[in-house]
């Protein structure tokens, strides 16, 4: 699981589409399409855009629902979590309270 994190994390593309989820969680296709081509001039075909987001849901960043016909993306950090606090040590037991 963490080579597909660090993979789906080395695209500047999927990068730009998590960005976009932190500002506004939960978005449809077109909404996150729209917001790629409107301010980071991306002009990509929802297919490509798709591709993108199914990288970042095999790497666990993201997570899919589904209300009526609409199909949202969500923001899932828990993996990051997991990658941070796995090289985090505490400190010395001398700064510790």
């Amino acid at each position: 699981m963490d080579d597909e994190l660090f993979k789906a994390l080395a695209d500047p593309t999927r990068r730009r589409i998590l960005d976009g989820l932190v500002e506004r969680d939960g978005q449809t296709l077109f909404e996150i399409c729209a917001r790629l081509a409107s301010q980071h001039g991306l002009g990509l075909s929802r297919q490509a855009i798709s591709q993108h987001l199914a990288a970042l849901e095999a790497a666990g960043l993201v997570r899919t629902r589904r209300e009526g016909r609409y199909k949202f993306h969500d923001l899932n950090t828990e993996p990051l979590e997991h990658i941070v606090t796995r090289w985090l040590r505490p400190g010395p037991p001398e700064s510790n309270p």
